[in-house]
């Protein structure tokens, strides 16, 4: 029986790669990103971005023949492992999906996620991560500033990287803006909350942390906890949290901003009729 972290991953690694982490960590990192080494879309992992309480974030060098020069690998934890507990929280309303995006209709998958079975778990990870590709897939496509979508497996995500080999774009905590340029990225963000919204999206967790500051433009990124205005009994909650985090980050840059006034205009693209 498996006990621990260590014996949930494979010692045979194949892929050598420039960020050398812990044992556990590279063995880790080839059974989730093996897969796009094989098809030629990566060649290295460069360095870590991050490490978050459900995934981590890599930057990966492309292979030549994919026509890009970076991507970002998020590399979701295995589900007893992650430290995030209150994803049901998120999954109200939520139509959960398998290893392909499908609907998970059949009964007993069904049963073992109520049961959190060790199987459950599984289709519950694999349903989670198809919903943040789903999404960014859905809101880049509409025009939003996130990542665009790549690749997926039933462990990690690849898309667009927001840095360059070096290091990741900051994001809006670590760095002050000018008023004028507050006041320009603060109506840029209200445009794609509006967006988000007419495409039945509130982000759940949005505040500066989560915010990318890439050459004068924000990137919203983590969005695998997003929920329908229309399904979710929390959403109006769930969104002036995100609006109360916004609005305070900017009023402290000089932007006049009212969290009421923006929440009344966005609400009505969350519902609209």
């Amino acid at each position: 029986m498996r006990n621990d972290a260590t014996d949930l991953f494979s010692d045979n690694d194949t892929h050598d790669t420039t960020y050398t982490g812990t044992r556990n960590e590279q063995a880790w990192i080839e059974e989730s990103l093996g897969e796009f080494f094989d098809d030629r879309l990566i060649t290295d992992v460069l360095y870590k971005v991050k490490g978050g309480k459900e995934a981590n974030v890599y930057c990966c060098r492309c292979h030549p023949d994919s026509g890009r020069d970076l991507l970002a690998a998020k590399v979701y934890r295995p589900s007893q492992f992650r430290a995030m507990k209150n994803d049901g929280l998120y999954r109200i309303g939520r139509e959960e999906v398998d290893g392909e995006g499908k609907a998970i209709r059949d009964n007993r998958a069904q049963r073992a996620m109520a049961k959190r079975t060790k199987i459950g778990q599984a289709f519950r990870s694999m349903s989670w991560i198809h919903h943040e590709y789903g999404a960014l897939k859905q809101l880049f496509d509409a025009g939003c500033d996130v990542p665009e979508p790549v690749a997926i497996n039933e462990r990690a995500i690849m898309m667009d990287y927001i840095g360059d080999e070096h290091r990741a774009a900051p994001t809006l905590h670590e760095v002050g803006l000018e008023v004028s340029e507050a006041v320009r990225i603060y109506k840029r963000l209200e445009d794609n909350l509006e967006v988000m919204l007419s495409y039945g999206r509130i982000h759940g967790d949005l505040s500066a942390y989560n915010i990318l500051y890439d050459d004068g433009e924000p990137v919203i990124i983590d969005l695998p906890q997003t929920v329908d205005p229309l399904k979710h009994p929390n959403a109006f909650a769930l969104l002036q949290r995100d609006v109360d985090r916004v609005c305070t980050y900017f009023q402290k840059q000089g932007v006049d901003c009212d969290g009421g006034d923006l929440m009344a205009r966005l609400w009505r693209y969350a519902t609209p009729g």
